[in-house]
């Protein structure tokens, strides 16, 4: 398989997966290394594809279900585990983080965590890499957009980060 035709076949398997894809499960797919597959995605990002890295691999977003909610929190590295569980245990997604730094301005990292495993998931790869939360750059300030199936959804994960003391409020 050539290189074009390599990178097209990526792209159509990213538009059918429902889930994220990681650099080196494609890699073994295509019977390439997992740095041919970084080069690939740079490629088809340079020529226009939506294609996100979250910390589960690659993935092409959809258009979310439900309503696109903001919630701002502020904790510790300690406090991330409770935080998303909260959010994802009241029925929402977490879509990512951000947080404004004060010379990049605004940095995004997309996260598409919809369960505890997936919360699990990504905690472990962060453990597993010595990654620091984004939010570790502001002092904890941090904010998540959500997608969230209804109004008492998006209400039920205010009251659980209430709860939990994370929730920034006016």
């Amino acid at each position: 398989m050539r290189a074009g035709e390599r990178r097209q076949a990526i792209l159509e398997y990213l538009r059918h997966s429902s889930r994220p894809v990681s650099a080196g499960y494609l890699a073994e797919r295509f019977s390439v290394s997992r740095q041919a597959v970084v080069g690939d995605v740079a490629l088809l990002r340079a020529a226009g594809a939506d294609i996100s890295a979250t910390p589960r691999g690659y993935v092409i977003l959809r258009a979310s279900r439900g309503l696109i909610r903001h919630v701002a929190c502020r904790h510790d590295a300690a406090g991330m585990e409770a935080e998303l569980n909260a959010i994802v245990d009241q029925g929402c997604d977490v879509l990512d983080v951000i947080v404004d730094h004060p010379v990049y301005g605004q940095l995004t990292g997309p996260l598409q965590l919809s369960s505890r495993y997936d919360v699990g998931q990504f905690l472990s790869r962060c453990a597993q890499e010595g990654a620091r939360p984004l939010s570790d750059l502001t002092g904890g300030i941090h904010l998540h957009t959500l997608s969230c199936p209804d109004e008492a959804a998006f209400s039920r994960v205010r009251d659980a980060l209430r709860t939990l003391g994370v929730l920034l409020e006016g």
